[in-house]
């Protein structure tokens, strides 16, 4: 991991602020955009920034929304469409990110080779911490992660 990541990652452990000045590489902030994505997405979790997944990743998740996660997340067919379509236009392209795959459609963000090399240095216990409870809760550690923003600088793991 980079230097400045280590140090951003040692600082938000410790429950510290990053020193003004010192700059983070690797800043990840994304516009979530579409109004229906949110209001149907929201309504259960954070609307996830489209680019990290792939455009097949997306429609696969559309398509199985009936058991999505052990969850029935039915929309109508008409918001299902639009989503899907703001989803695919939106998606993460492989050329643009190294770290999608290019297997089966991943459907879990967290088991992205993004997300596992973005989050190598967290602890096992950060994970098991009861305010996170899972990796895909975003805003237990990144506060303005609804809001698609997922600057290092803003990281701060629950004690």
């Amino acid at each position: 991991m980079h230097t400045m990541k280590r140090l951003a990652v040692m600082f938000a452990l410790t429950g510290a602020t990053i020193p003004a000045g010192l700059a983070v590489a690797g800043d990840h902030v994304y516009a979530i955009g579409d109004p229906a994505y949110q209001a149907e997405c929201t309504s259960c979790h954070i609307a996830y920034p489209p680019q990290l997944l792939p455009a097949r990743s997306w429609r696969a998740l559309m398509s199985g929304l009936d058991k999505h996660f052990g969850t029935d997340a039915s929309v109508d067919p008409q918001s299902a469409a639009a989503i899907t379509a703001f989803l695919e236009q939106n998606a993460g392209r492989k050329r643009a990110n190294k770290y999608l795959s290019s297997a089966d459609p991943t459907l879990r963000i967290t088991e992205t080779r993004w997300f596992v090399h973005e989050h190598d240095e967290v602890p096992a216990r950060a994970w098991k911490h009861p305010k996170v409870k899972s990796a895909a809760n975003c805003t237990a550690c990144h506060a303005d992660a609804d809001k698609g923003n997922f600057n290092e600088h803003g990281i701060r793991l629950p004690k």
